[in-house]
């Protein structure tokens, strides 16, 4: 889905934010790193919740406005209006159109971004602190997000551009892996839904105004505000971001996913490279096992070139470059992933590789030099996750919309530092079933055996999920 980019800084506030954050940046990191951020949390009148923590060692403020309006919630046989909706935002809100919303933007010296995944429609704002400057931006994204006028030729437009997009990624084996294991680990929950081109066609302006009035509402936003102003100041911007959106209530609470029965799927396409997908739902964001599976995963997958897989499967045997596991916590179970891209001649062997690494990780867990070496890693690398406003404002994001403790990531290190090994056994044996698994195998078939190297997709392992999960 085409996602616009942001419109940049005026060059004169870039500089001048750039500067000071190159002087000042050693001030954030220490106070990051020294303990988590003091999160201050309210609701508004009308049931906005508010995450706020004060910071004024730069002149700026980052914003983040979280709606439960991701995929998840798009109707049944139109998937696409939950990114449409949030995409259409600024092409023309109260009167404004594309250009005069970019324009004003640059007037500002801010920036708007934001994105939908499958839980959340995120509005993000990041803007100069002074009074002038910071108004302007708030006033203009609480027009964005009250007042989005959805033009018709604006939606035809970028229904056309997802739709050449969408038809183009459908011809690589790994957008049909993806797809693929998706649709068969998540079966009719949304979380298994995937944009088609008959979706995308579908779609009509009326459907996206009731998406908005449905589900961007003040009962069910959640702000998070962090940056250099004072907590009365972070009530009023809350405030006013979310004081033209209909009250609305919280969104109702999505169902768990049924656990899928063991499966293996295997996809055609005339490439050279196979890729492998294997999984089932994993964990939610407040799960009871988050850290050992956390941690476990680390040593199983997410560890990069320490990782187990990474050594049996590449280092030992040369079968992939790259080969990873993952999970990505959700509202309800997200999917736990491992992921490789091999040879099609030696899909097979490959595949068996993996699965005997799995079988005897969830079996035996981490030795205690693993477990160790884990446990490091995470805690010594968590402060560089809090380093910057940017970082923060995305974890305190995390927090509010999901409802975590206030002191989630104060107690991060202390939890990932007390998980044991058969804490990290038990989880495993009871959330990584071998009769839940499902295989996607996609590609392969342009493969005859012939001689050569063998390579992956040339990307490095996906740290980001894989190592932390966030």
């Amino acid at each position: 889905m085409h996602i616009k980019a942001m419109i940049p800084f005026r060059i004169h506030s870039f500089r001048t934010l750039a500067a000071l954050t190159a002087l000042l940046s050693p001030l954030v990191s220490f106070h990051a790193t020294a303990a988590g951020p003091d999160i201050q949390h309210w609701n508004t009148a009308t049931g906005t919740r508010v995450y706020f923590v004060e910071s004024h060692a730069l002149p700026l403020v980052d914003i983040q406005i979280s709606f439960p309006a991701g995929s998840a919630f798009d109707p049944q046989d139109s998937a696409g209006v939950a990114s449409l909706t949030r995409g259409l935002l600024d092409a023309g809100a109260d009167g404004l159109n594309e250009q005069e919303i970019a324009e004003r933007i640059a007037d500002t010296g801010a920036r708007i971004g934001g994105g939908a995944d499958m839980d959340q429609a995120t509005l993000s704002v990041r803007t100069l602190s002074s009074a002038t400057e910071r108004d302007a931006a708030i006033a203009l994204a609480a027009r964005l997000l009250a007042k989005p006028d959805f033009p018709a030729d604006v939606l035809e437009r970028e229904r056309a551009r997802s739709i050449v997009g969408l038809r183009e990624a459908l011809t690589r084996p790994d957008t049909l892996a993806a797809r693929r294991f998706m649709a068969t680990i998540y079966g009719t929950h949304p979380y298994g839904r995937s944009i088609t081109v008959e979706s995308l066609q579908r779609i009509t302006r009326e459907q996206l105004q009731a998406f908005h009035r449905t589900y961007y509402t003040a009962g069910s936003a959640a702000v998070t505000v962090v940056g250099d102003v004072s907590r009365d100041q972070a009530d009023a911007i809350a405030r006013r971001l979310t004081e033209g959106l209909p009250a609305g209530t919280p969104a109702a609470p999505l169902a768990q996913p049924q656990l899928p029965a063991r499966t293996t799927e295997r996809i055609a396409h005339p490439s050279a490279q196979a890729h492998i997908l294997l999984g089932m739902p994993g964990m939610s964001r407040d799960d009871p096992d988050y850290f050992p599976l956390l941690v476990g995963n680390y040593v199983l997958g997410g560890g990069g070139f320490v990782s187990r897989l990474t050594k049996e499967v590449r280092e030992k045997r040369g079968f992939a470059y790259s080969v990873s596991s993952y999970f990505q916590p959700q509202r309800v179970a997200g999917p736990f992933e491992i992921g490789l891209q091999t040879r099609g001649s030696q899909a097979q062997e490959a595949l068996q590789v993996t699965q005997a690494v799995l079988d005897e990780f969830v079996a035996k867990g981490p030795t205690a030099t693993e477990l160790k070496a884990a446990r490091d890693n995470i805690v010594n690398g968590f402060g560089l996750r809090l380093d910057s406003n940017r970082k923060i404002l995305d974890h305190v994001a995390m927090i509010g919309f999901y409802q975590l403790p206030l002191d989630w990531l104060e107690t991060y290190p202390k939890r990932v530092a007390a998980v044991t090994a058969e804490a990290v056994r038990d989880a495993f044996a009871r959330r990584v079933r071998d009769e839940n698994l499902v295989t996607v195998i996609a590609g392969g078939d342009g493969d005859t055996g012939g001689t050569g190297g063998t390579s992956g997709n040339g990307a490095p392992p996906a740290a980001g999920k894989a190592g932390h999960g966030n």
